[in-house]
């Protein structure tokens, strides 16, 4: 008898007011992205967007897999033109 182990990994994005949604995959800190945990292509095409930051990541282990939480910062209109063409 034999067994295959299974490892899961899932990854969540937790928005500043404590809402939490899964993403398909990891992100990277400081990385900008969009409602929907997208990764933004940058230069951004304008500073009137809902953009956010990853802020801090943090990994729950547990038997049989992990979750992976990226906390978002968001950012304002001004902060966002350092990113625009």
């Amino acid at each position: 008898m034999y067994c295959l182990a299974m490892y899961m990994t899932d990854y969540f994005i937790e928005f500043p007011e404590g809402d939490t949604q899964e993403i398909r995959g990891r992100l990277r800190l400081n990385e900008l992205v969009d409602v929907n945990g997208n990764p933004l292509p940058l230069p951004l095409p304008t500073n009137r967007m809902v953009v956010f930051r990853v802020a801090k990541i943090r990994t729950n282990d547990y038997k049989g897999g992990s979750e992976i939480f990226h906390y978002l910062e968001q950012l304002s209109a001004e902060e966002l033109l350092e990113y625009v063409e």
